[in-house]
């Protein structure tokens, strides 16, 4: 096998394919500055993870005069959509970027799987654990002896878990 290069066609993609697009429009984007500045716009119910380690932040776009940011909510109806694009709102007023129009895009509809590494490490130091696959774990202590109490947690989005291994409850983000 020494010396076969790997095909494309042999790769097994690690990403879903709209959040693979998510982040090759980022990297392909004329206004990284714009990306670079939303990163400081965090989620309002976890306040340590931004809006594009969420996977909520899709697409910006500026065309000289006008900054289209592009969100897909967690859910239909999540009541922290409206903090998100004020917050966005703010941080590009803030940086001189006052013409600024918000789309929400519903599809495709926004997945667990969209959460970055990143906002998984940053939600578990928080105390929220990120869904990964079928065993929930503690963020606490990573133990895998937990129990649901109820399936809303601190917001609709989370169910509350506890653990029996540390005693802590926590929320766990649920896999949407």
């Amino acid at each position: 096998m020494q010396g076969n290069p790997v095909s494309s066609a042999s790769i097994i993609p690690t990403l879903a394919r709209e959040e693979y697009e998510r982040r090759q429009r980022r990297a392909q984007s004329g206004c990284s500055d714009i990306w670079t500045i939303l990163d400081a716009v965090m989620d309002p119910e976890i306040p340590v993870i931004s809006i594009y380690e969420l996977g909520v932040l899709q697409d910006v776009d500026y065309d000289g005069e006008r900054v289209t940011v592009v969100l897909t909510p967690t859910y239909t109806g999540c009541p922290a959509l409206n903090v998100m694009e004020e917050d966005a709102r703010e941080a590009l007023s803030q940086a001189g970027y006052n013409n600024v129009d918000v789309s929400i895009r519903l599809a495709p509809a926004w997945t667990t799987t969209w959460l970055t590494p990143e906002a998984r490490k940053k939600m578990a130091n928080y105390g929220v654990a990120a869904p990964n696959g079928d065993a929930p774990t503690c963020p606490q202590c990573a133990s895998e002896q937990v129990s649901v109490i109820s399936e809303f947690g601190s917001t609709a989005c989370k169910a509350l878990y506890k653990c029996h291994a540390c005693g802590e409850p926590f929320d766990l983000f649920k896999t949407i």
